[in-house]
């Protein structure tokens, strides 16, 4: 019997991100997924959106069929 896995190159937020501290943020994902670790990615509120800046994952927790990020933004992409 096999495990789900999605493998990911960005991070879609959907606006469910807590920040922790100043740059550090965790979202929790339904699933199991991977993502690359210690090098900058897109970070997205949706899959569609223009980017909102770029973050660099520091941790992955997986538990219960759940995916938890902590991540921090290292950019931030403003709207003018």
């Amino acid at each position: 019997m096999g495990m789900p896995l999605e493998l990911n190159t960005m991070i879609v937020t959907k606006g469910k991100e807590n920040r922790l501290d100043d740059n550090l943020f965790i979202l929790e994902k339904a699933g199991y997924r991977l993502y690359p670790i210690d090098i900058p990615i897109d970070v997205r509120r949706t899959i569609e959106s223009d980017s909102s800046g770029t973050a660099i994952i520091q941790k992955l927790e997986w538990g219960k069929e759940t995916t938890t990020i902590f991540y921090q933004l290292v950019s931030l992409n403003s709207i003018n």
